[in-house]
């Protein structure tokens, strides 16, 4: 991170925040001034003693307007909950990982009500506009997070992920975006979204600033050590055809293709892999799918009282949720526990599966307030995303180089669950790679 102060740092990072032409209003829609100030000069006085609490120390950070911070209602991006919700009794458990290993918390960032998209669009508290273009989305769920990387209102923002919600904001935003194993991080205190597929990642500029986020809130402060990259040439990429490679827009398959030609010049042994299991996956979801009516379990006293209040495209999908016989929940459950372990088989001879993150780049704004280009639109974002989350895997989005004036493009590169490690360190070479 940056040498200077860390109060320097955060005042400069409230500075942004409160810009009155800037997005913070949109973006961070709690503020902790007091608090943050006081957290700075207690790094400020470690760092002067040589004493550190572990990679975050004095790290500017935010996270998601769904973590229970003490003493305030979690809203979850909901004018209900916002209105509704007690205040939480303690922290989300990453959030007391967080302080404890000495980051400055600064805000809590704005996001899709409940976290049901992956748009990034919130009637109620506003849409913060994309970083390369204001008309734009940032993508969602979790969509102040990479819009308060970008403009440096923090140095690392922590996002749910269920069904793309760090790696979609990351990728149209250009920046990393880490989705761990799910069972690595623990969800206690994140206000739910699905109980089966929620996982919590950072979203940052570099793979390192994600390796050590993901440190911290993984209980591994005390044993990270230095991320160092690995050796790029022999290893094993699989590039997924089929439905990860269809129907994308010119600028993602443009970038996408070069991209694998650099890898293939560097010396990695690229195949093309056709996953009969990607089919077998939409046979499952076909009933349904799992988040909605994990979603309806959960949002079902507030649908009854108060569905007009909620977002009207996220009211929607929960309304499908509900539609869902228990039975095929049950059979849909059953369906994806045999089809992760035949994944983890299918992906045993590769180190890394490589496919764009999403098909398409950021829509506009405008574009996405018609329901139909709505739903559309949300669904070519989460095609890729979902696919991860679906087969309990862990995977990251690295910002593709562009041409002058083209959207950002991500880059996924995904493992099995439990190789979080390895494709950190695999994605740190592949990242300076891109960039030379």
């Amino acid at each position: 991170m940056n040498q200077s102060s860390c109060r320097d740092r955060l005042e400069l990072a409230l500075f942004r925040i409160a810009e009155p032409d800037g997005q913070g209003s949109r973006t961070c829609l709690t503020v902790y001034p007091t608090a943050a100030r006081a957290a700075a000069d207690a790094a400020d006085a470690r760092a002067g003693l040589g004493l550190s609490l572990g990679p975050l120390d004095g790290v500017i950070v935010s996270v998601k307007d769904l973590f229970d911070v003490a003493g305030e209602p979690t809203r979850a991006g909901s004018k209900i909950l916002a209105e509704e919700a007690t205040p939480a009794l303690a922290d989300a458990a990453i959030v007391r990982r967080l302080r404890a290993g000495g980051a400055v918390i600064v805000a809590k960032t704005n996001m899709t009500e409940f976290a049901f998209s992956g748009i990034g669009a919130n009637p109620h508290f506003g849409t913060p506009g994309n970083p390369h273009d204001r008309t734009r989305v940032p993508g969602g769920s979790s969509a102040g997070a990479p819009v308060a990387v970008a403009d440096g209102m923090c140095e690392i923002s922590i996002g749910s992920d269920t069904g793309g919600s760090v790696r979609i904001p990351a990728s149209l935003c250009g920046l990393v975006g880490f989705k761990p194993s799910r069972q690595r991080v623990p969800t206690d205190g994140a206000f739910p979204l699905s109980y089966t597929l929620d996982s919590i990642g950072p979203i940052a500029s570099t793979v390192v600033h994600c390796a050590k986020a993901d440190a911290v809130m993984a209980g591994e402060e005390f044993s990270f050590s230095p991320l160092e990259p690995a050796a790029l040439a022999g290893l094993r990429f699989g590039v997924a055809e089929g439905l990860p490679l269809d129907r994308l827009d010119d600028t993602v398959a443009s970038a996408f293709a070069a991209a694998a030609k650099r890898l293939d010049g560097a010396g990695v042994r690229i195949s093309h892999e056709t996953i009969a299991l990607f089919d077998d996956m939409n046979e499952v979801n076909a009933k349904g799918g799992i988040s909605p009516p994990e979603a309806c379990s959960i949002h079902r006293d507030r649908m009854r009282r108060r569905a007009a209040d909620i977002d009207p495209n996220v009211r929607a999908r929960i309304e499908r949720g509900c539609a869902v016989p228990a039975a095929d929940y049950v059979d849909m459950l059953r369906g994806r526990a045999r089809l992760v372990r035949a994944m983890e088989a299918r992906l045993a001879g590769l180190d890394v599966l490589v496919m764009p993150t999403t098909s398409i780049v950021a829509p506009t704004i405008a574009e996405v307030a018609d329901a139909k280009v709505f739903a559309a639109r949300n669904a070519a974002l989460l095609r890729n995303t979902a696919i991860i989350n679906f087969f309990d895997l862990c995977a990251i989005t690295l910002p593709l180089p562009s041409v002058s004036g083209a959207l950002p493009v991500g880059l996924m590169l995904v493992a099995r669950n439990g190789q979080d490690h390895r494709l950190l360190r695999i994605a740190a070479a592949v990242e300076a790679l891109l960039k030379n």
